[in-house]
């Protein structure tokens, strides 16, 4: 290793001295630039001695002498602080194989906020809608917040970051809570790595949101109005016996959905069952079942994977799995709710 902690360094980039923080692999390091602390590869980087032995000259000439009167005062160059958005980061950690090749081991996932605001968040890690890593915490404005490794071998399990954020300091016109997701594909990080690898970059992030949102003021409904203009007004408390009842097991074949199912292509074959799916999933939140079952077979498995995309983005699924089941096999899942 060319460095070690505590080495000053010189940043070839930015021609800055800063020092080595922290060692990440064989070929990145951690540097600290006037409190700024950056990931950085190692060959954009170089022990300053060449530079201040260049800078000092053999001979140097006598200083003249200068009064205090004569002295500029240097103007502080104000900091610059960009607004873009709310990020989720992750920093690749390299190692080498034994063929001599670089591959990835882990990612460093950080948070980052360039805004005003500053935010307490939940913060949630789904594999196939099964909660693996869960955090509450706060991030203040401009700032980063370290959240876990995720072992690079984890994305072929689609995983999915899901954030609820809201303001550490209230404000009347901003929405109470504000939830951000990203759900990464393997194809999609490695084309990310291999990106910031040709522009020797440390590491590649997506955008959360770029401004939290404001308050919808929901418009108020005149009720004696439409009372008299003799539309049936109910009690809101007594809404769910106006409801379509709830069912717990729902059947998807599509022969149980429509006896005209032979005369369909696949494409409106599915667009119905995700229909009937869909509406009694919210039937059955509205009626506050604890959990239900929905049986889509196995096929293909795109009936499956469709309803397992609804699921992992509706506020009431606390969880969900498709296991083995004496009944169904492996063509049913089953759904827990929360409220």
């Amino acid at each position: 290793m060319k460095f070690e902690i505590g080495d000053k360094v010189l940043v070839l980039h930015s021609n800055e001295e800063g020092e080595v923080v922290e060692i990440i692999n064989n070929k990145m390091v951690m540097v600290e630039v006037r409190g700024v602390r950056f990931p950085a590869y190692i060959d954009q980087l170089d022990f300053p001695y060449f530079k201040k032995f260049t800078e000092k000259k053999l001979f140097p000439n006598k200083p003249q002498k200068k009064y205090i009167d004569e002295v500029k005062v240097e103007k502080k160059q104000p900091v610059v602080k960009v607004e873009d958005g709310v990020w989720l980061t992750f920093l690749p950690v390299f190692d080498t194989d034994e063929f001599g090749d670089d591959v990835v081991e882990t990612l460093k996932v950080h948070l980052v906020n360039n805004t005003n605001n500053g935010y307490k968040f939940n913060y949630y890690l789904d594999f196939f809608g099964e909660k693996e890593f869960e955090l509450q915490n706060e991030i203040f404005s401009f700032k980063d917040f370290y959240l876990h490794d995720v072992p690079f071998e984890d994305l072929n399990d689609n995983p999915v970051f899901e954030f609820d954020f809201s303001l550490i300091t209230p404000d009347k016109k901003k929405t109470d809570h504000y939830e951000a997701s990203l759900k990464l594909k393997p194809k999609q990080v490695f084309a990310k790595i291999e990106e910031i690898k040709q522009n020797a970059e440390a590491t590649f992030s997506y955008l959360l949101f770029k401004k939290y949102p404001d308050k919808v003021e929901e418009e108020k409904i005149e009720f004696e109005n439409l009372k008299s203009s003799g539309y049936k007004i109910y009690d809101a408390s007594k809404a769910r016996q106006h409801l379509e009842p709830s069912q717990y097991e729902v059947d998807l074949h599509i022969e149980k959905l429509t006896d005209n199912w032979k005369n369909m292509d696949n494409f409106e074959m599915l667009t119905l069952q995700l229909q009937v799916f869909e509406k009694y999933l919210d039937i059955n939140i509205a009626h506050h079942l604890p959990s239900m079952i929905v049986i889509h077979g196995i096929g293909s498995g795109k009936l499956r994977d469709e309803i397992h995309e609804i699921l992992r983005i509706k506020r009431n699924v606390k969880s969900f799995v498709n296991q083995y089941d004496a009944r169904y096999g492996y063509g049913a899942t089953e759904i827990f709710f929360q409220y």
